[in-house]
């Protein structure tokens, strides 16, 4: 869902401070919710700002590719490898946290597989 304009955000905003009616009937009136009303409110008092914050955004593998060659290595060397060893691994080696989802992630990214042995 698409962020409120800021034409609406500042027609809130002006019928709020000459006090035309409670949240919920602002709410009402508005046609949005009571939540958006009280935390739009609530972000005006405590920073005055009225635009949108950044919503999702591109979130960047935490491996650059110091740390990709080091998976390919890891996996290559021990194709049995698990990624809870793979991510002790890299964080013993890099001190970088990475999540199990980010590393299954990587691995699809760069086509390596991991086959385990019976």
């Amino acid at each position: 869902m698409a962020a409120y304009s800021i034409d609406l955000r500042q027609k809130i905003l002006s019928a709020w401070q000459n006090k035309e009616g409670s949240q919920r009937e602002l709410a009402k009136r508005f046609k949005v919710s009571l939540s958006f009303i009280r935390d739009f409110l609530r972000r005006y008092r405590e920073t005055a700002e009225i635009a949108a914050r950044p919503q999702g955004g591109d979130r960047r593998s935490k491996l650059n590719s110091i740390e990709q060659e080091l998976l390919k290595v890891m996996v290559t060397k021990q194709s049995d490898i698990y990624l809870r060893e793979i991510q002790e691994a890299i964080k013993e080696r890099t001190e970088i946290n990475v999540s199990i989802s980010s590393l299954s992630r990587t691995l699809k990214r760069l086509k390596l597989n991991r086959k385990k042995k019976l």
